[in-house]
């Protein structure tokens, strides 16, 4: 009984969490002892439950007062925003009376405010692209807040239009050379002297120069024009006095830029491709020829013509004397067999004489032939590309076309000196065949009269 006792006193006692605390931190001598403990342990958990039941009345109480406190600042907020409301209504309808009154009181001043921006940003875009700017830049920027303006331009703002534009004129009929730092196509920079003709062209050292707008750099053009244009350039720069002409790019560097991307002769002649080489091959060959027979045929001629002079002693260095030899070999025979030994004397110089000239006129035939292959072949390339990507960019044909005028141009241009060359070196063997045609006739002559 005892122990039971025991067990539901030690159950109550871990329900009250208070009281456990305070009983299981003291060593109850007896049961008496321990009941009276728990007596005193549950009188104060009842004051301390009715303690916190106060304050949770009280902060209820508190609360309650902040909730009334919010919805009457929510009620007044709403009031507030009400009459907000209907002050933007109001400022709104003033505000447009007010822009009313205000297009009316500027009248034509509005239409001078749109001219004045108009003109502005299109100063500015002239003035950051001109090369003057290279001289003395950052002079739009003085212009940028007029042309972005929301209200009406002052008098020291239109002053400062005035004299963009005027400073703009005077410096386009001016020619200055300053000193600046220039970039070269390689990266590095340079400082130089640099001349300005006007608003039109840079130029230094012999070369044209640009402005680059957007890096505010001066840098040379990336491939010069054709060697007669520079020479002005240099004579130009050369000059201490006087006059001297000088190419000026009137469309302020836009024709110099266009110039750059055109193809160079040698680029055109590449364009020509194999065939073009081929060409190229053929007409090398037929001058060679031709050299070889100029000098093989001069050499003949002034032996020849020596020999002219002394016919009693005939040399085997040259035609005519070997013809001479033959004569004085078969001085003893008849006229018809003497003929006819002179006959095949000059028929065995001949082919010697001529040779190599036929190649020349074959070579001749042959250039244009090939041009007219390198046009079939170029269009050929030029319908595969049409069928590939269609027409709708030239720039995919264009090499193609290139290549079937080139060698087209290519082959006239070979064949036109080859023609005209064998024509000079036929006429050349012509002329020494017919000397020795002449001499063996006259050989034939003379040997016949003392029969007669």
């Amino acid at each position: 009984m005892k122990q039971l006792v025991k067990s539901l006193l030690v159950a109550l006692t871990v329900t009250l969490s208070a009281g456990v605390t305070a009983v299981n931190a003291q060593e109850a001598k007896s049961l008496d002892q321990l009941l009276e403990l728990v007596k005193q342990n549950r009188v104060s958990s009842q004051n301390i439950s009715e303690e916190r039941l106060q304050e949770f009345t009280a902060e209820r109480a508190d609360k309650q007062a902040l909730l009334n406190r919010a919805k009457q600042q929510l009620r007044d907020e709403k009031a507030r925003g009400q009459r907000l409301q209907t002050q933007f209504a109001e400022n709104e309808i003033a505000l447009a009376n007010k822009e009313q009154e205000l297009e009316t009181a500027k009248g034509t001043l509005g239409e001078m405010f749109g001219v004045v921006r108009g003109s502005a940003s299109d100063v500015i875009g002239r003035i950051a692209t001109s090369i003057v700017s290279a001289q003395y830049p950052g002079r739009e920027k003085v212009l940028e807040s007029l042309a972005e303006a929301q209200e009406l331009p002052t008098i020291a703002e239109l002053e400062e239009l005035w004299f963009a534009l005027l400073t703009e004129m005077k410096e386009s009929g001016k020619t200055v050379t300053f000193n600046t730092d220039v970039v070269m196509l390689d990266g590095s920079t340079e400082n130089r002297d640099v001349t300005r003709i006007g608003v039109f062209n840079l130029i230094s050292g012999g070369m044209y120069f640009t402005f680059n707008d957007q890096a505010n750099e001066i840098q040379p053009l990336g491939r010069q024009p054709e060697g007669y244009v520079t020479a002005s350039v240099e004579d130009y720069l050369a000059l201490d006095e006087g006059y001297t002409g000088l190419y000026v790019d009137p469309a302020r560097g836009q024709i110099l830029s266009l110039a750059t991307q055109k193809a160079t002769l040698e680029e055109r002649y590449h364009q020509g491709g194999t065939v073009g080489y081929v060409i190229t091959v053929a007409l090398l060959i037929g001058l060679l020829i031709a050299v070889y027979k100029f000098i093989t045929l001069g050499i003949e001629s002034a032996k020849m013509r020596s020999q002219l002079k002394n016919t009693d002693k005939p040399s085997t260095g040259n035609a005519l004397g070997r013809i001479l030899k033959v004569y004085h070999e078969n001085k003893g025979s008849d006229v018809e067999n003497l003929e006819l030994k002179l006959d095949e004397a000059i028929l065995r110089e001949t082919p010697r004489i001529d040779a190599g000239v036929n190649i020349i006129k074959i070579l001749a035939a042959i250039a244009p032939l090939l041009g007219l292959l390198g046009t079939v072949v170029g269009m050929i390339g030029t319908f595969q590309s049409i069928t590939l990507f269609g027409t709708g960019d030239p720039k995919i044909m264009a090499g193609d076309i290139s290549m079937a005028l080139v060698t087209t141009a290519l082959g006239l241009i070979a064949a036109l000196p080859l023609i005209l060359i064998h024509a000079i070196v036929a006429g050349r063997a012509k002329g020494i065949v017919q000397v020795l045609d002449q001499q063996a006739a006259g050989i034939v002559a003379a040997h016949a009269e003392p029969k007669e």
